[in-house]
């Protein structure tokens, strides 16, 4: 089983028996997001979408509609291919994107003059994109909010109301979203018409992703966006796991609270994630652990196997 890691530098390639050895196999501009859909892994990136068929060894470039593709996602695996790009705009395609049509119900939600940042040119992008049924796709905007199609991208409604709108990643566990924010970690069990806040009484409310597996959901977070990391109290990251529903509690990890964890994988039954000065680790029993590293902070993260086996 491989590991890929998206980095600000490309891509990284390496066996889970050997992720010292993780080998760059795409050289681009910033990754944003490495995911798999069925044979094909994608990396959407500030240079462009890349496919590969191969488990990662190699890549292609697709042409999109914009250049700075921020999320990508494909539903029906197979069928509809998406993307989600800076400016905040959705496009759609069902010929593996030789054409796209945009989803223009995105761009008529009342909200939509509002989705910019001086941190983003004064624009926004679609940095969460996630299927949450059949025909129900999720959309998360940074910064603009979390809104919700029903009908495979045609109409959208707004799910903003009780959620930051600095969204950062969007989790789908069956009926529930889990959304990281520049200002909390949220949980919806109704589509996002209500929100609950997870981060209630901690002291860092900066999140980048959440992940869950075998019944624990597993986040991160740092007391401010990266601007502040430079400061007197550097990153200050904390890594948080509750069980079952339960409370977040912190726990300790390889390069804490120095390294900030921005994703998570699983496979094989352990879970993975990456941080800020590119450090892989693992959680084992005992807790977590540096199982290799990279050139360059991993931003996401994916498991793929070799094109005759199966991943998680």
């Amino acid at each position: 089983m491989n590991l890929l890691f998206g980095t600000r530098t490309g891509v990284f390639r390496g066996t889970v028996e050997a992720l010292e050895e993780a080998v760059r196999v795409l050289d681009c501009d910033r990754v944003l997001r490495v995911r798999r859909f069925g044979p094909r892994t994608y990396a959407a990136t500030r240079g462009g979408l890349y496919r590969s068929l191969d488990a990662g060894r190699s890549w292609t470039r697709i042409e999109t509609p914009r250049p700075e593709v921020y999320s990508v996602l494909e539903h029906p695996v197979g069928e509809r291919l998406f993307v989600g790009t800076h400016p905040a705009h959705l496009y759609r395609s069902t010929d593996a994107g030789e054409t796209w049509t945009e989803c223009e119900g995105l761009q008529a939600l009342p909200s939509r003059e509002s989705w910019h940042t001086p941190r983003h040119r004064n624009e926004a992008h679609v940095r969460a994109l996630r299927a949450a049924g059949e025909d129900r796709l999720v959309a998360g905007i940074e910064v603009g909010g979390i809104h919700c199609s029903e009908d495979g991208g045609e109409t959208w409604s707004e799910r903003r109301e009780g959620v930051h709108e600095d969204v950062h990643h969007v989790l789908v566990v069956d009926d529930q979203w889990v959304a990281s924010t520049g200002d909390g970690l949220y949980r919806t069990d109704d589509a996002g018409r209500t929100w609950m806040r997870l981060d209630s009484g901690l002291d860092r409310r900066y999140f980048r992703e959440a992940f869950a597996h075998d019944g624990r959901l597993y986040a991160a977070a740092t007391g401010g966006p990266p601007n502040t990391w430079d400061g007197p109290r550097g990153t200050d990251a904390a890594l948080f796991e509750a069980a079952d529903g339960g409370t977040l509690k912190p726990v300790e990890y390889a390069g804490g609270p120095g390294e900030f964890v921005l994703s998570f994988t699983a496979v094989d039954g352990r879970v993975y994630a990456g941080t800020t000065a590119g450090s892989i680790l693992r959680r084992d029993p005992e807790g977590w652990f540096g199982v290799g590293s990279v050139s360059s902070g991993i931003a996401s993260m994916t498991a793929v196997a070799d094109p005759d086996g199966e991943a998680e």
